[in-house]
């Protein structure tokens, strides 16, 4: 079983602020510890570990097609590609930024740094801009498979999940999708070897009720084929609506 459980100790610093938060005013935490930003290490916002100029410079993705969301003209159009595509298992899928300055450098310094602070930073800026997409019953972070997960010792979806569904009220079923096989690295593989690669690579978790309408949840969606084949495993047990809701969409 892929117990998508974060392992690593969180940053003794980032524990000792949030104590510090439940037992102190928010004014005097500040002044002990002010906000700086995760991706050009200048003072932060008010309550985020952002700047202003990094803030001011997100790459927001205000309309795209529901499809693939990449941009499209207007909102509600659908893109040439998906208008001819056969319809799949995802429903819609929901990006809050273009994978672009200042989130090419936070969601590797969460992936590949293993700083669980930027992944909060993350889902504090999606659930911003998430609100106002259908809201599902559920989040399901996307697993990594068992080997991967002890290699890395934490799940950079799962990370980010926890504080996007606080954020938004939503529960959280990080036990509900499992990455039953391990597959190669996405990133080197071109988009039909993708597929391939992630063909029955995961399962949802035997006799667990699941809600009618879930929305699987990852960093950055580049093809779509993880999302897609996790939605696959979710439809072929019951579920009857399934969502995509990734942090940045590559261009």
């Amino acid at each position: 079983m892929n117990t998508a459980v974060n392992l690593t100790t969180p940053i003794p610093v980032d524990g000792l602020r949030a104590r510090l938060g439940f037992w102190l005013r928010n004014d005097a935490t500040r002044l002990l510890w002010p906000t700086r930003c995760l991706a050009c290490e200048d003072p932060g916002l008010d309550g985020m570990d952002l700047c202003f100029a990094c803030e001011a410079a997100l790459p927001e993705l205000e309309v795209a097609c529901p499809g693939c969301a990449l941009p499209v003209p207007e909102a509600g159009a659908v893109c040439g590609s998906c208008l001819t595509a056969r319809p799949g298992a995802l429903s819609e899928i929901h990006a809050a930024f273009l994978y672009a300055a200042p989130l090419d450098r936070l969601i590797p310094r969460l992936k590949f740094a293993g700083d669980l602070a930027a992944g909060r930073l993350i889902a504090q800026l999606m659930a911003e801009r998430l609100r106002r997409a259908p809201q599902p019953q559920a989040l399901i972070p996307v697993p990594l498979h068992r080997a991967r997960l002890r290699q890395r010792g934490f799940d950079q979806a799962l990370e980010i999940t926890r504080p996007l569904g606080t954020a938004l009220g939503l529960p959280v079923l990080d036990h509900a999708l499992i990455r039953h096989r391990a597959t190669q690295e996405q990133s080197r593989l071109s988009a039909v070897a993708r597929r391939r690669n992630l063909k029955d690579a995961f399962q949802a978790w035997p006799k667990l009720p699941l809600p009618e309408h879930v929305a699987v949840v990852d960093d950055v969606m580049t093809t779509g084929a993880t999302l897609r084949a996790a939605a696959a495993a979710l439809k072929k047990a019951g579920v009857k609506r399934v969502d995509a809701w990734v942090a940045a969409r590559v261009p």
